[in-house]
């Protein structure tokens, strides 16, 4: 469950990490839930009209480099793949750094694709796939040949992604809901006496920057817990995006009152706050544009520490990531949302010459343990073995993060991480404490409510232009605030994102109206 970054929540966290209903459990939250679906659910349909060979192209995003042996870990899969639906499988890694260049002109320009991952952040953008008519709807699909994906995902969540009554994304299932905090090599936690413990405000992050700042002049101290994201990003643990940030929920989604987020005050007091630090030298000088992964940039001294999406368990994660012990101080408490579901989904895009093999490949990936180890960890043996404890895996003699062939890090994007073995050092019952963290998570009143973008692409497509074009310079304080934010607004409102918001506010009441 090694993620870089909660995500997305991500995305995350990602950032953006990640929404959960604290009354519909995936699975019942059971580390045994190994078994996924029956076999009966796994393979219903996928003898029908398999007698051809097909190769499914895979792609999903990465944070670092492409693992030396993934061509091995696709020979594998692809073996499974063969036997139980007659497919091989090409996977197709991209970085995030040029993840939406190439996936929108993969799309836009028909090129063979069966499965990608999509999410409701800006950087997958699942709402204008949807719009755009790039993403297939996946209701009959998965009734045919996706019933282990309803039994482990849920309806509850399963509907999160639906955009007009159809769903055209499966959530992947992992931490579904997202808190934010602060992440820190403990050696320097413990060389300026910084007590996590008491860190519970931006004020205490300040003070404890400001001390290690001064032993540590040549350092960034913090950055953001994810290439692509800002300070920010990780910093607004109550704010609802609704999805893209383009009109969202203050205070933790309580009221259904869509504002644009970036002329409140709370925006702006953020932003200022991020360049005070940026001018103090704490904020990693190029943040706005690094494309190295946290776990790099912790190994190559480039920061000591850095703002992320927090989950049970993510100390060992970032441990076995970056090399280093890790420590964390909460800033939020648990929150759900539907992004936090949302973020991180898989879709069939209109390019699939096959999508009920993509479907039933995807089937596998929610109900297939041998499947799902080969994503997570790579090939037994060689990349992981087997503990004395069942269900618990280590690094084999003489390899470990630095020198693994196989390292992305990433079970919480590929279908269903409750089928993963527990790397040791983790809690062997951390899907059960993961689906505990669901459960007592905030819940916004918002939750399952995906923004239809169709009736104003035109703005939305605007807007984004605008936001990628200020939003990491001003929410990393590489930009002036004093300078920047009021054009910023300006630039918003001429690209129509009050349209945007009115569009929102009117689909949430119905939405709301309907529940």
């Amino acid at each position: 469950m090694r993620k870089r970054i909660g995500w997305f929540s991500m995305l995350l966290a990602i950032c953006l990490l990640l929404g959960a209903c604290g009354t519909n459990n995936v699975n019942n939250g059971n580390a045994d839930n190994g078994k996924g679906g029956s076999a009966q659910e796994t393979t219903k349909g996928a003898s029908e009209g398999n007698d051809k060979p097909y190769e499914l192209t895979v792609a999903f995003i990465t944070f670092g480099n492409t693992p030396a042996d993934i061509a091995q870990v696709q020979e594998e899969i692809s073996k499974l793949a063969k036997e139980k639906i007659n497919a091989t499988v090409k996977l197709l890694p991209i970085a995030i750094g040029s993840w939406n260049q190439q996936m929108n002109l993969m799309l836009t320009s028909n090129e063979k694709l069966d499965l990608i991952v999509t999410g409701s952040s800006a950087t997958f953008g699942y709402g204008p796939q949807v719009a755009k008519g790039q993403l297939l709807p996946l209701d009959d699909l998965i009734e045919e040949y996706g019933q282990g994906i309803k039994n482990a995902v849920g309806e509850e969540f399963m509907n999160a992604s639906n955009i007009g009554g159809s769903i055209y994304g499966v959530p992947s299932i992992r931490d579904l809901a997202v808190n934010y905090g602060f992440l820190i090599r403990k050696d320097i936690a413990d060389k300026y006496s910084i007590d996590l413990s008491a860190m519970k405000s931006l004020d205490d992050l300040e003070a404890a920057m400001k001390t290690i700042k001064a032993g540590e002049p040549d350092t960034a101290v913090i950055a953001p817990g994810s290439a692509g994201q800002s300070i920010v990003d990780y910093l607004m643990g109550d704010i609802d995006r609704l999805g893209d940030s383009y009109g969202v929920l203050l205070n933790n989604g309580s009221e259904l009152k869509v504002v644009n987020w970036f002329e409140t005050p709370q925006y702006e007091e953020l932003v200022k706050r991020v360049r005070s630090w940026y001018n103090a030298g704490y904020i990693l000088k190029d943040a706005a544009t690094n494309k190295e992964s946290i776990g790099d940039l912790i190994k190559g001294q480039r920061t000591l520490a850095y703002v992320a999406n927090l989950k049970p368990g993510i100390e060992s994660q970032e441990s076995r990531l970056t090399g280093t012990e890790i420590v964390r101080a909460n800033f939020t408490e648990p929150f759900a949302k539907t992004e936090t579901v949302t973020n991180i989904m898989w879709g069939i895009p209109r390019n699939s010459s096959n999508p009920e093999r993509a479907m039933q490949f995807l089937n596998l990936m929610y109900t297939d343990k041998q499947i799902i180890n080969l994503f997570d960890w790579g090939i037994e043996g060689k990349h992981y073995v087997q503990t004395d404890v069942d269900n618990v895996i280590k690094y084999p003699d003489g390899v470990d993060a630095s020198n693994s062939g196989y390292n992305l890090n990433m079970g919480w994007l590929f279908g269903n991480q409750f089928l993963s073995h527990t790397f040791d050092g983790d809690d062997p019952d951390i899907w059960n404490k993961l689906n505990e963290f669901n459960q007592s998570a905030i819940k916004s009143k918002a939750l399952g409510f995906t923004f239809d973008t169709a009736s104003v692409k035109t703005e939305f497509a605007a807007v984004v232009n605008v936001v990628n074009q200020n939003k990491l310079g001003l929410e990393t304080g590489t930009l002036d605030p004093e300078k920047t934010l009021p054009d910023f607004v300006a630039k918003l409102k001429a690209a129509g994102i009050d349209k945007i918001i009115a569009e929102k506010q009117k689909q949430l009441d119905a939405w709301a109206s309907n529940k």
